[in-house]
Parts: structure tokens; sequence; C-alpha cells
């Protein structure tokens, strides 16, 4: 089963993803969990170069240098995984480019779409998560973890953060069956109680 986690920085995806794969490994599931872009010694490269706030990167090379970790992630990491009966959880996949480099950068949907076709093979998750937060609030969490750095894609600024906010509410709009929205100013445990029963409703219908 594949998983994904999706929203803007400061959503609380870390948290979520923690507390998930937790909860599975002491149910005894093969648990792997991931993170876009990453997930291995070339894409961890890449996300280097995006996330370098001193570097000057055009839309559509962010959107393949995104798509090229994402297919050497999918090819060395995802792929296997599956194939070999473990369940994946991904912080970001293929909705992070269509609400980020789509929504948030412009680029037209059909290239985005195309692009993430050719880097995943089709692969689509199983489930999504969004958590849903207002740049705003977002802006308010980033603040107060003062002892990061900013990184290049965090400097994008809140009316491009608006923006991929509004793709990804399109996404759940348009894929209510994969694409979950959840409130994430709502409790952490509240949160991770309403994923626990999509995700075990999910497993129950597969076995």
């Amino acid at each position: 089963m594949f998983i994904t986690f999706e929203g803007i920085d400061g959503s609380g995806k870390t948290t979520q993803i923690v507390k998930l794969s937790e909860r599975l490994i002491a149910q005894n599931y093969d648990v792997l969990s991931l993170r876009e872009p990453g997930g291995n010694a070339i894409s961890e490269k890449i996300r280097e170069t995006l996330l370098d706030a001193g570097n000057d990167i055009a839309p559509r090379a962010e959107l393949l240098l995104f798509v090229a970790a994402r297919a050497q992630l999918v090819e060395k990491v995802i792929r296997p995984a599956l194939l070999a009966g473990k369940l994946v959880i991904c912080d970001r996949f293929i909705d992070s480019s269509v609400a980020y480099q789509g929504f948030g950068r412009g680029i037209p949907m059909n290239e985005v779409q195309e692009c993430n076709k050719i880097a995943t093979g089709n692969l689509v998750p199983d489930i999504t998560f969004f958590l849903d937060l207002p740049p705003s609030v977002a802006a308010g969490r980033a603040a107060g973890r003062s002892d990061e750095k900013t990184d290049r894609m965090e400097s994008s600024g809140e009316s491009f953060f608006e923006r991929a906010r509004h793709g990804y509410l399109k996404i759940a709009d348009n894929e209510p069956k994969r694409f979950i929205r959840l409130e994430a100013r709502e409790n952490p445990e509240i949160i991770h109680e309403k994923i626990w029963t999509y995700v075990s409703d999910l497993i129950k219908k597969r076995n």
C-alpha cells in the first residue's frame, strides 16, 4: 500500500507521518517512510540544489528537478518496496508538483501532469492525506522555529502558498476518494485518529 501526505510547510505532516508509522509498526506492518525530494542518495543531492536559497531556479527547471528526484525514488525505492509487500509512506509526491509548480508557479497543468506520468510510470498513491492550513498560520508556525534557516521554497512568499493551497483544494474536489482533506489546526491526536480510521479501513478492504 502506498500512502502520501501533502500540505504546505508547517501543516504538521512530519508529526502525522511519525504517529502513523509507529502505530503501523506496532501492529507488525513492514513500513518504509520516505520524503520528497529525497529518499535516496541522488534524490537527496537534487533536494540540496532545490532548497538552496542561493540558487535562482527557473520554474520549469524547478519542475524538472523535482520530477527527476521523483523518478529516481520511484524506480529505486518505492516500486521495489511495494513489490516486496511493504507499506510505503511518503512525505509529498505527485500532488506537490500540481500544487506548487502548477498552481504556484503557473506552469500549464498538462505539462505538470505529463512530467508526473513520465517520472512515476503512472504510479498513484492509494490514499493521500492533505493537511490543510492557511499560509498565514503556517508562517506563524515557521516563525516559532527561528533556529531553522528559511530554504528557497519556503521563501516563495505568502501569495505563492495561497495559490498552492488553492491547488490542493482543487485536487481534493476532483479526487475525493483518494485525496482526503484534514483540518491541520485540529489537535494532532484527533487528526491522527482520523487518519488511522481511513488507513485501517483501507487495509481491511485490501485484505
